[in-house]
């Protein structure tokens, strides 16, 4: 199971499963975001699953099912205050869907405007994100902070 990072203390991957709690543990996370709806997996993937094998794991698990109707500012941000109390307290956060580009847009959504959108957008190449499909939004604040 490979997490890409989007910053040091965020990042980004595809589904994972459950036997892989314990080495994302091991790896710092102390949060896992999970981006993906239930009915994209099978049972044994689905939220409660994972969120059993996270916190087995010791770490604190989150669902933001991302779809394209729920991609609104406050999902936006909610993830983002998930993320920086989790960096607050000295852990990392992964967020993970099927591909990890539907997480990854979610945190650039949370960039825009209280970063440079040309940092946003090197961020996401760097490991293989392309956010040209959002970079007229990033310029923008979607989120307070």
């Amino acid at each position: 199971m490979q997490t890409r990072a989007l910053t040091p203390d965020h990042h980004v991957s595809p589904q994972i499963d459950p036997a892989d709690a314990p080495a994302l543990a091991e790896a710092g996370f102390t949060l896992v975001i999970c981006n993906r709806p239930d009915e994209e997996v099978p049972p044994s993937h689905q939220a409660a699953a994972m969120e059993q094998a996270v916190r087995a794991a010791g770490m604190d698990f989150a669902v933001l099912p991302v779809r394209h109707d729920s991609l609104t500012p406050e999902l936006i941000a909610e993830q983002a205050q998930l993320s920086s109390a989790a960096q607050a307290k000295g852990g990392k956060t992964l967020a993970y869907c099927n591909s990890g580009t539907r997480s990854s847009f979610v945190w650039a959504l949370g960039q825009a405007g209280h970063r440079p959108v040309e940092e946003i957008m090197q961020a996401g190449a760097e490991v293989g994100y392309d956010f040209r499909p959002v970079q007229h939004l990033l310029g923008q604040q979607i989120i307070p902070g």
